[in-house]
């Protein structure tokens, strides 16, 4: 008995369905779609990637800018604590003056009586 030789079914699949040996110009239609639909899938792809860019673009920007801001309070609350100090020795020093004053006018008073 001679080997048996097997032959693929001509029948192919597309989307699902079972398509039959098309003709010539209808592959070259369906193939010509297909390369359109990969064209808007690139094309759509590369837009999506200069989004990302530019998304990206603006965080580091953001982030520099956040870096920027959060030093520049450290320097205003550095400041608003020396100002804060200034000021407590000063009314310090003033409340010692009134008292210093005080205690004169009560000596002055009594002094006089």
């Amino acid at each position: 008995m001679a080997p048996g030789i097997a032959f693929a079914s001509p029948t192919k699949t597309t989307k699902g369905r079972a398509v039959a040996d098309e003709d010539p110009t209808s592959l070259k239609r369906r193939n010509e779609e297909l390369e359109a639909q990969l064209r808007q899938s690139l094309e759509r792809e590369e837009r999506m990637r200069a989004e990302l860019e530019r998304t990206l673009e603006r965080l580091r920007f953001a982030e520099e800018a956040e870096e920027r801001l959060c030093s520049q309070l450290g320097d205003l609350e550095a400041e608003a604590v020396d100002q804060a100090r200034s000021y407590y020795y000063k009314v310090q020093s003033l409340t010692e003056q009134l008292s210093r004053a005080q205690l004169l006018l009560q000596n002055a008073v009594k002094s006089q009586a």
